[in-house]
């Protein structure tokens, strides 16, 4: 059973954007994760994606992040859960990954 994605949008301390990510990032709901994604960066000059909500995220949803990490200053906070993905994915590589 699939847990519905939520996404919640707000401004940082320093101004940037944040998009909080919770349930999972699938081949599903991937279109709404990237269609999110380029809202908030079309709002600010950087995101910060935080996935520390994420119980799942396949290749549908790295593809996503992939997409936006190539050519916007993006960010991702993610949990220990993600972190064997997001390093053998290669997306650790182009952006920026704090892992809690």
């Amino acid at each position: 059973m699939t847990t519905a994605l939520t996404l919640v949008a707000s401004a940082g301390d320093d101004g940037d954007r944040i998009l909080a990510v919770t349930g999972e990032v699938d081949m599903s709901n991937a279109a709404g994760f990237g269609a999110a994604l380029d809202r908030e960066l079309a709002a600010g000059s950087s995101l910060t994606v935080d996935l520390t909500g994420v119980s799942y995220v396949d290749s549908a949803g790295v593809a996503v992040l992939f997409d936006r990490a190539a050519s916007h200053d993006l960010r991702l906070t993610a949990p220990r859960l993600l972190d064997r993905v997001l390093r053998v994915s290669g997306l650790a590589q182009v952006t920026k990954v704090t892992i809690r």
